[in-house]
């Protein structure tokens, strides 16, 4: 099916004056030939993005909008939808002075045709889900946003990618580095060889620092961590949800030691961690908040798929193309992580299937995750040889103490493409463009 025509939706003012428009696009699910505009048969899915236009363009009129130029924005994740401002500022603010932005809501996410537990329960068994989930990676969203950008009429527009959408960007470098005027990237310089096994070392090494860093500042929250765990491991505790917290379950509040103002929530979340000094029990308040930071129900994609995004041929991940719940199997190597453990280390990335057992809104989905994890025969994320020949004027922002994404293997990728300009910065941690992102933002276009 042909994609259709960008559909201009309901434009609305926000209180800052800024415009947005709604655009929806009707694209394969399959994109059979990469970047091919001619093949498009089967199945359709429906993508949705949203324009941005900051207050000071409009209000110089449609004829200033219209010679703006665009910058796509491609959200961290893997399942994170574009970002929902209610005034622009940060970022946004920085680069509404010069672009229309145009926020993505990749494939599976937001208002884009949702993959959620009950959206892929209805397309069969899990053989048939797996299937499925294997068009939603960064080779098939580069296709929808090139989709766009032809239904919008471009020839070319400039790209930002955080986290993630840092690596779908290196997938836009690789296939179709003709519609791009420059690539901003932060945090976000994937690895572009290698089993994700070598992933998840270098990042179990970068969240042992961190944790020995958070507990040198904060020494009282390792003795509430402590307490917390040695509970769950005598008491059968449940969060609000009803869904059971374990040990293992509990380390994954440890992504909020992925930024400079999230580890600082992680203390104050650990404050009210018992009901009294006598510590017999777990408050309410903890608990809930335990409960909103473990929970995938609002982004499954992120917990079912997120091995995933390492997932390449074999003949780039040292003959093994299976990812075979990689952070599961690593941590044998990392004892200080082992949840039986009476002082286990706080988890960053690393989902575990336990992960995905416990929680209501991705306990469907284990079974297709199993198969997931088992694929031998992906298909390439990254073009080496074009990524090498990269003329597009391409900045990143690589964070020194980055959790997420290793400082080592991001070099190895910065080093093999060709002209890009890597800012590094021990100031922030992977979440800077939300740190400070007007100057985030300010330094990689000014290398561009």
């Amino acid at each position: 099916m042909a994609a259709g025509p960008s559909t201009a939706g309901v434009t609305s003012t926000l209180i800052d004056g800024t415009l947005i428009t709604d655009h929806w696009l009707e694209v394969p699910l399959v994109h059979s030939a990469v970047m091919n505009p001619q093949a498009r048969d089967g199945e359709a899915i429906r993508i949705y993005a949203r324009e941005f236009v900051a207050a000071e363009a409009a209000a110089q009129g449609r004829e200033h909008v219209e010679s703006l130029p665009w910058l796509l924005y491609l959200q961290g994740g893997p399942g994170g939808k574009g970002s929902r401002p209610a005034k622009l500022g940060g970022w946004m603010a920085e680069a509404g002075a010069r672009f229309r932005i145009l926020m993505l809501d990749q494939r599976g996410t937001g208002l884009s045709t949702p993959l959620t537990r009950h959206s892929l329960e209805l397309r069969g068994d899990a053989a048939t889900q797996a299937a499925y989930m294997r068009h939603f990676r960064a080779d098939s969203i580069v296709a929808d946003a090139e989709a766009f950008r032809r239904a919008l009429g471009l020839t070319s527009w400039s790209v930002l990618g955080q986290s993630f959408g840092g690596f779908c960007t290196l997938s836009y470098l690789s296939f179709a580095p003709e519609s791009l005027d420059r690539a901003l990237i932060t945090g976000g310089l994937a690895p572009l060889s290698g089993h994700a096994d070598r992933v998840y070392r270098a990042t179990y090494a970068k969240m042992r620092t961190r944790n020995y860093e958070h507990f040198g500042r904060f020494p009282q929250d390792r003795e509430i961590l402590d307490a917390v765990f040695a509970h769950l491991r005598t008491h059968r505790v449940q969060l609000l949800d009803g869904s059971a917290l374990t040990p293992a379950r509990f380390q994954l509040v440890g992504m909020l030691l992925g930024g400079n103002t999230r580890a600082d929530s992680l203390h104050y979340l650990l404050e009210e961690a018992f009901t009294g000094p006598d510590q017999t029990q777990l408050s309410d308040t903890f608990l809930a908040a335990v409960g909103q930071q473990l929970s995938f129900a609002a982004n499954p994609m992120y917990a079912v798929m997120h091995e995933s995004i390492y997932g390449q041929p074999a003949g780039r991940t040292d003959g093994r193309a299976a990812t075979g719940w990689a952070a599961q199997r690593v941590a044998a190597e990392f004892p200080e992580f082992d949840a039986a453990g009476a002082s286990p280390l706080l988890l960053g990335e690393m989902i575990l299937r336990e992960h995905l057992l416990l929680d209501p809104a991705l306990t469907p989905l284990v079974d297709a995750a199993d198969l997931l994890a088992g694929v031998e025969d992906w298909e390439p994320l990254y073009d080496l040889e074009q990524l090498r020949r990269n003329r597009v004027p391409t900045a990143a922002a690589l964070y020194t103490d980055d959790v997420y994404v290793a400082r080592e293997l991001s070099w190895e990728t910065a080093d093999l493409v060709g002209g890009i300009s890597v800012w590094e910065t021990s100031e922030f941690h992977h979440d800077g463009l939300g740190d400070d992102g007007a100057r985030v933002f300010g330094e990689l276009l000014k290398r561009t």
